[in-house]
């Protein structure tokens, strides 16, 4: 029975893979890419990655998803073509992409089955201060991967900020919403975030010692905002909102600090000795989830535009 569920699941996947890249039509292909996401979220589980499937599921699937949607939508009310020309399959990416499945099928059957987890990170992992060798990883051993990750996210978000005209600069982020009073967005708009808060916060508190942490917490917080904003229930804010900047800067800022303290205790930069480990590795959760939360979000909600009431 297992394996065929794996079997059928893997099935699923490359279908809709196929349907997304072969299928007629931008809005068809999104709708498919959002779907892959989730399925691979699903394979995730199955692996035993709960913290990737989090992760695949929240920022892959779901706020990725939204964000091409948002384009599509920009490119409908200026007036650009969403489209592209019909043609025929491009032959090298075709064949580039069956080369990296035949090597990926190679590597399945051929290499050995790693150990869970590997024996050095096994014995480090008592130093760690956290319980979750995936948060042991990523804010330690690790650790300046996470940090890169949260500054080019960051600086998404500025490139994004720069395609606004001068014009609007002092304007509200994105398009006013408007819904129908008691329609079902504003339904869910009173609904949704008091539930999305607490399992916000749940995630990032249990990411020390369970699957969840900071980006998993941050993007559902993220989406919290996002349904309240399409709900007409809270207004967008400025760019030039000081909080809202404080907020953006405040996760790396942290990191930082926290590398800086480990490089002074004789651990080497963003290195945590085991006496201030976990302690530190929560204070960087905490900001970390504040600064992806706010980011994620202001991508979704795109640069500032007209349209506000002042």
């Amino acid at each position: 029975m297992t394996l065929a569920l794996d079997a059928t699941l893997c099935g699923l996947i490359v279908a809709v893979a196929l349907a997304t890249v072969l299928g007629r039509g931008v809005f068809r292909a999104i709708v498919f890419f959002i779907v892959y996401g989730l399925l691979l979220s699903v394979a995730w589980v199955r692996l035993g990655a709960v913290d990737v499937a989090l992760a695949e599921a929240a920022i892959g699937a779901g706020l990725t998803g939204v964000l091409f949607l948002a384009a599509v939508g920009k490119l409908a009310r200026t007036g650009a073509e969403a489209e592209p020309a019909p043609g025929r399959p491009h032959l090298p990416a075709a064949l580039a992409c069956a080369g990296l499945t035949g090597a990926l099928a190679w590597a399945w059957f051929a290499l050995p089955e790693p150990e869970r987890p590997g024996s050095d990170l096994a014995a480090a992992l008592p130093r760690a201060g956290v319980e979750n060798p995936v948060t042991a990883v990523l804010l330690n051993f690790r650790a300046w991967d996470t940090l890169l990750e949260s500054i080019v996210l960051l600086a998404a978000l500025v490139g994004l900020w720069l395609l606004a005209r001068d014009e609007d600069w002092h304007d509200r982020l994105g398009l006013p919403q408007h819904v129908r009073p008691g329609g079902v967005m504003e339904s869910f708009g009173r609904l949704l975030p008091p539930v999305g808060v607490l399992v916000g916060i749940y995630l990032v508190y249990i990411g020390a010692d369970r699957p969840g942490g900071a980006f998993q917490g941050g993007t559902v917080l993220a989406a919290v905002g996002l349904v309240a904003a399409l709900a007409g229930l809270i207004r967008t804010p400025r760019v030039t909102g000081h909080l809202w900047r404080a907020a953006m800067v405040v996760g790396p800022l942290v990191f930082l600090a926290a590398g800086v303290a480990g490089a002074a205790l004789g651990a080497g930069f963003l290195t945590l000795p085991e006496p201030i480990a976990g302690g530190a590795i929560f204070a960087i959760e905490i900001a970390l989830a504040s600064s992806i939360a706010v980011t994620l979000a202001f991508l979704v909600i795109g640069p500032p535009e007209r349209g506000h009431r002042r």
